[in-house]
């Protein structure tokens, strides 16, 4: 069974909005390991329409990038993406695939099969996931910087709290903070 990782870039203030982190070849860096240590992408279906509106374009050259950008895209594009959706059934996206019904049941049968582990990315889902008691794993980019707005981390709330272990804390040369921690249980 792999495990479960949610993975974002997050400020100091909590805010996980996309467009508040330092996008640079050494953030693409970070996650492209990140992407290359797992085995699949899960993400909810506000994530998946995001990515999937810009990342192809990337991953065939129709949008010009950086090439950390480029590596990126051209191994997300090859990654299996799951997506959890009960309003879009249909992701065209290649190597998309839809998870449907009990999402327990779903995502558990998603880890089991995947050895190398999930990389999660989807806020909104983390908090569902994390209330099934379903994440292992934290690695957080931490950034430096504070946002004054939302959306925020677990901003509808957990039914208790979680404890963690620290695993690594990584400085990047940009300020930002790689973090990993691991579930207490």
């Amino acid at each position: 069974m792999g495990l479960l990782t949610f993975s974002i870039n997050v400020t100091l203030d909590g805010c996980v909005d996309h467009q508040e982190g330092i996008a640079d070849d050494e953030t693409h860096a970070f996650f492209t390991r990140l992407m290359d240590e797992g085995g699949a992408m899960l993400w909810g279906r506000v994530t998946y329409e995001m990515m999937e509106s810009y990342w192809p374009a990337v991953a065939c050259g129709a949008a010009d990038a950086l090439p950390a950008m480029r590596e990126w895209a051209v191994k997300l594009e090859a990654k299996p993406k799951y997506v959890v959706s009960s309003t879009r059934t249909d992701f065209p996206w290649t190597n998309s695939h839809h998870i449907a019904g009990d999402l327990r049941s779903g995502v558990q049968k998603l880890k089991d099969a995947t050895p190398n582990g999930v990389l999660l990315g989807s806020c909104k889902l983390a908090t569902e996931l994390e209330r099934l008691d379903l994440i292992d794993e934290y690695k957080l980019l931490v950034h430096p910087r504070i946002a004054g707005h939302g959306p925020t981390l677990y901003e509808s709330g957990l039914p208790s709290t979680r404890r963690l272990e620290l695993i690594s804390a990584k400085p990047l040369c940009n300020g930002a903070v790689a973090m990993h921690y691991r579930r207490t249980r």
